[in-house]
């Protein structure tokens, strides 16, 4: 009997330390499965903040596609019109140049043929137009429309100068001081001397020296558009002047524009 109880006794203590160890086995487990659970926990935040990042992305990469798609065309259409406007100023800029220097030319040039006659002859460039004022006592006399011989041949001059430029055309404008005109019967006023003094060199510009009629404009300015004041002699002198004015060539800048247009 005694046998027997200590052999059930051995059994229990046995038991009790198997028991033992499977609870601190399945604490160190439990403990181990708590590590692991946070670690998971952990694990899970990241893959929902990845998630959460990679949608953000995913929509980013959307929003670039549809700019790319829909705006990158309309983009490169602007930088397209912004080349094009730039070859367009380019081009208008190398058209102004090139006809400065033209002008310039031609200033140079009237300026050499018409030399001895520096004090009545003023030829300028004036924001793109080349002007030539030749003074009254050189073309007429006192309240007449009829050119002088020696006004003749210095028109020659102009007018040889003017043939080499076959593109160029002009208007030839007479212009008067504010004094009462009583010179003609047949003449009113300073407007129509100042249109026959104009009609009269366009005359001998096309019969004399051969220059296109159609190239040419004659106009009567009268006393309204004097260069200086007409109340001293010096003034009402510079205001007797006939005008030759070169009319720039719009046709060539229009051409530019519906060309670009």
């Amino acid at each position: 009997m005694q046998a027997r109880f200590d052999s059930l006794s051995a059994e229990y203590a046995k038991l009790q330390g198997e028991l033992k160890n499977c609870n601190d086995q399945t604490a160190s487990l439990t403990s181990k499965n708590t590590g692991l659970q946070g670690q998971i926990d952990e694990l899970n935040k990241q893959v929902a903040f990845l998630r959460e990042n990679n949608t953000q992305a995913l929509k980013q990469l959307e929003d670039m596609s549809v700019i790319s798609s829909s705006q990158a065309e309309s983009i490169k259409k602007s930088l397209e019109n912004i080349g094009a406007k730039d070859a367009y100023i380019r081009d208008l800029q190398a058209a102004m140049a090139h006809k400065d220097s033209l002008n310039m030319a031609l200033v140079m040039n009237l300026k050499g043929a018409v030399s001895g006659n520096d004090s009545d002859i003023n030829i300028k460039v004036d924001k793109g137009v080349v002007f030539i004022d030749i003074s009254d006592k050189l073309l007429f006399k006192s309240g007449r429309y009829e050119v002088t011989k020696g006004a003749k041949e210095v028109l020659g001059k102009v007018a040889a100068i003017l043939k080499n430029q076959p593109d160029v055309e002009f208007m030839v404008e007479g212009n008067t001081d504010n004094k009462v005109y009583r010179g003609h019967p047949d003449l009113i006023d300073n407007w129509d001397l100042s249109c026959k003094r104009a009609t009269s060199v366009v005359r001998i510009l096309a019969k004399t020296y051969g220059i296109p009629p159609a190239k040419m404009t004659a106009a009567g300015r009268g006393e309204f558009v004097p260069l200086m004041t007409n109340d001293t002699n010096e003034g009402r002198a510079a205001n007797r002047r006939t005008r030759i004015v070169i009319l720039p060539q719009l046709d060539q800048f229009f051409n530019l524009l519906e060309h670009k247009g």
